[in-house]
């Protein structure tokens, strides 16, 4: 029987003034409330700590948390001589792990090299590793039967070399398919539910179908073996909480929750491998809104205001992927009817629904890690290749009703700001003098800087990432430059950055050595070689090491 989902805010405008769960399970939107609140989390010094950890889990732990032997379980004995939340100056550094860093018998892959790396990562003064937790591998083959073995081998790994760990839930696929060498699907049984029911799915007004997340226009409805989407994410949350609880706050100090595509709070607008490169080709991207359930949805709320015809489907005259959005009758900008009656009805409940949608997930996910001393974040996309334009296209099909003269990233801020999350978001790398050579509307620095401008305002930590794995130095100092932006002048700025991802390249000598360099630049502080006991350079490090050289600068061929 599916639970409620949370209630959430009153939500008031001039077209649906009340948010209500109908019988039907129809979904309405909601603002979110004006106030900010933090979590205020509290430090403790850790203690030596005997862990049994378990592998494989088909139920939570009790409510203690306590975590039992069990079937071959792995014995850790935890030798903390650091904080929880190791204060430090500057802006600490992590490095997102391979996407196959566990493989799909739930086996980490290459653990020699995988060793290598890590310390020289902890060498080099990174602070810790970004690694994500695959729905489709943990969970993969029975609904509440979890596998959770390869990620506590990564989080030993990184304990013994020193290096914290941010986990990252990734609900969603990877991947374009069986052939793609990072292929990751859903679990085996929600694609099996989706076979019988394919409106699980997002759909475009050409009825192609989206399979890289579940449509939150079932959110709450019990699709899943009886559960709601939001309940199958909850438990998945409760349960790694409950087998990683001695590890949480001391090696893991980050949870980000996926909430979408990619992993981010927005509709599927176009395919995440091609979203990768859309702004080369200039994508204004489809609205996701044509499911059954996301059409009850609308057609509920177009009733509600007595124009029952705006809930048919979604806005017509939107153009075609590719088209020029000034040739469209949607999007252009004099006249367009994005700036409608009708246009703000449907763009108002297209991005509250997203808004919704990342709420629910907010407040579960607040629920279950409060008081495990983690940090927990949320990713906004970095959709800018129609920011100099005044509908933003391409954004507003993504879920963010944002343009010329609507902030649409400021709600989603304010919304994280309540439950304490920290605003994750990438293109720190990217400068508009290059991109506009290309695509003269794009502006990725102009996007950017809306977000960070609505972190300060609502006083939320900001965690920044590179959007492509450039390893210049004009790249790196663009990044030292927009975090700058956002932490300038705050009295406690709360920064650190995220560098997607580790590849055989980032070893290579040069690209290590600008890469280095710009750790200790963000760190502002020395290199950490004395945690493990390291002395001299990290040059001399690798090279004086022929495991490490061919261990490391050949793991990822």
């Amino acid at each position: 029987m599916a639970i409620a989902s949370p209630s959430a805010p009153t939500f008031s405008t001039s077209f649906c003034c009340t948010r209500t769960e109908s019988p039907a399970g129809l979904l309405r939107f909601p603002s979110i409330a004006l106030t900010h609140s933090q979590r205020n989390r509290t430090h403790q010094l850790t203690r030596r700590l005997a862990v049994s950890s378990r592998f494989n889990s088909s139920t939570p732990s009790g409510a203690g948390g306590s975590v039992s032997p069990d079937n071959g379980d792995l014995q850790y004995e935890l030798f903390h001589g650091f904080s929880p939340q190791r204060r430090r100056r500057g802006s600490p550094v992590f490095v997102t792990l391979p996407v196959d860093a566990v493989g799909t018998a739930g086996q980490v892959r290459r653990r020699k090299a995988m060793a290598q790396s890590f310390r020289a990562l902890a060498a080099a003064g990174v602070e810790g590793v970004v690694m994500e937790v695959w729905w489709g591998l943990v969970e993969r083959d029975r609904p509440r039967v979890y596998n959770w073995q390869g990620y506590l081998e990564i989080i030993a790994l990184a304990r013994r070399c020193g290096l914290k760990v941010r986990a990252i839930m990734a609900f969603h696929q990877c991947g374009t398919g069986p052939g793609d060498p990072h292929w990751i699907p859903l679990p085996l049984w929600v694609l099996e539910e989706i076979d019988k029911d394919p409106d699980l799915v997002y759909s475009d007004r050409f009825g192609r179908r989206n399979m890289e997340y579940i449509s939150l226009g079932c959110d709450v409805l019990p699709v899943l073996c009886g559960r709601s989407p939001i309940q199958a994410y909850t438990d998945f949350m409760r349960n790694f909480r409950d087998a990683f609880r001695p590890f949480l706050g001391a090696i893991i100090t980050g949870i980000q929750v996926g909430m979408g595509p990619a992993g981010e709070l927005r509709y599927p607008s176009c395919p995440t491998q091609k979203l990768t490169w859309g702004w080369r080709s200039r994508e204004l991207g489809e609205f996701q809104c044509y499911d059954k359930y996301m059409l009850a949805s609308l057609n509920a709320c177009a009733r509600e205001v007595g124009m029952r015809g705006w809930g048919d489907g979604g806005p017509i005259g939107a153009g075609n992927l590719m088209q020029n959005p000034e040739q469209t009758e949607f999007f252009k900008s004099d006249s367009g009817s994005w700036n409608t009656p009708y246009g703000q009805f449907f763009l108002e409940w297209y991005s509250g629904m997203l808004l919704l949608h990342g709420e629910r997930i907010c407040k579960e996910a607040e629920t279950i890690f409060r008081g495990t001393e983690v940090n927990t974040s949320a990713k906004v996309a970095g959709i800018h290749w129609h920011y100099s334009t005044q509908s933003h296209p391409s954004e507003l099909t993504a879920g963010y009703y944002n343009t010329l003269t609507r902030d649409g990233y400021l709600p989603i801020v304010r919304m994280f700001g309540k439950y304490g999350f920290t605003l994750c978001c990438s293109c720190f790398e990217m400068q508009d003098k290059d991109e506009k050579q290309m695509n003269p509307v794009s502006s990725p620095e102009g996007y950017l800087k809306q977000l960070l401008l609505a972190a300060r305002m609502c006083d939320v930590p900001l965690e920044g990432e590179n959007a492509a794995s450039n390893l210049d130095d004009g790249s790196f100092q663009q990044v030292v430059k927009m975090s700058k932006f956002y932490s300038d002048g705050l009295e406690k700025p709360s920064f650190s950055f995220n560098f997607v991802r580790m590849d055989k390249n980032m070893f290579e000598y040069q690209n290590w050595v600008r890469f280095t360099r710009f750790v200790r630049q963000m760190s502002n502080a020395n290199i950490f070689r004395a945690k493990l006991g390291f002395g001299g350079d990290i040059h001399q490090f690798l090279t004086s090491r022929s495991d490490a050289k061919f261990g490391i600068a050949f793991a990822y061929c």
